[in-house]
C-alpha cells in the first residue's frame, strides 16, 4: 500500500519598513500562522517566533561572532524555557551554502541547490527530504516559499514551527548584517 503524503506550504516575509528585523508566516490559504520579532538596537542578533495569540514558541540567537555562522534555537515556552532545541553550524563549502544541525528531534542537513543562494533543501540524517526552501527573486522584501513535507503513515510529524525557525536563521546567516 503506498504511503499517503501531504505537504503544508508556506510563505515566509520579511516585513519592509522595519527598524528590526520582522517576519510573517502565512500558510497556504493565507491564513497568518506566525509572526518572528527582533528588538531594533541590540548588537546580538535575537529572534522571537511567536503563533497569532502573542505566546513565545521559540528564540533564535546567534553565538557570538565566528567565522563560519552558528545559531542557537531555543525554547521560549513556560516549561521549558531556554531549553535548547537546536544547534545550527554554517559549513565550509565553496558556491553553495550548507549547514549542519543537530536538534533533539534529530540531526538534519540544510543544503543549497544553487549559487545563487535562491533554493535549499533541509534533509533528515537517513537522507529523507523534509522541507524544500526557495527565495523569490523579484520581491521588495525578502520573500521564502516553503514546502514542508509530512508522512502520514503512523509515524511522528516533523515540527512545523521549528522547521520555519530554521528557514529564519538560513535566512539570517546570508543576508542579515
Amino acid at each position: 500500500m503506498p504511503e499517503s503524503i501531504t505537504n503544508c506550504r508556506y510563505l515566509i516575509r520579511e516585513k519592509f519598513f522595519t527598524l528590526s528585523n520582522s517576519y510573517k508566516i502565512k500558510d497556504e490559504l493565507g491564513h497568518d500562522k506566525y509572526i518572528i520579532r527582533s528588538k531594533p538596537w541590540t548588537l546580538d542578533r535575537k529572534l522571537i517566533l511567536e503563533d497569532m495569540n502573542g505566546s513565545a514558541l521559540l528564540k533564535i540567537c546567534q553565538k557570538g561572532f565566528y567565522l563560519l555562522d552558528q545559531f542557537s534555537i531555543l525554547s521560549a515556552c513556560d516549561s521549558n524555557l531556554n531549553q535548547q532545541i537546536a544547534s545550527i553550524r554554517q559549513k565550509f563549502t565553496f558556491f553553495k551554502h550548507s549547514y549542519k544541525i543537530y536538534s533533539i528531534y534529530g540531526e538534519y542537513k540544510l543544503k543549497g541547490l544553487n549559487i545563487f543562494d535562491h533554493a535549499f533543501v533541509l534533509k533528515n540524517k537517513d537522507d529523507k527530504t523534509i522541507a524544500i526552501v526557495n527565495k523569490k527573486f523579484f520581491a521588495i522584501a525578502d520573500t521564502y516559499e516553503v514546502e514542508v513535507i509530512n508522512s502520514n503513515n503512523g509515524r511522528k510529524q516533523e515540527d512545523h514551527a521549528f522547521i520555519l525557525a530554521l528557514i529564519i536563521v538560513l535566512h539570517c546567516s546570508l543576508y542579515c548584517s
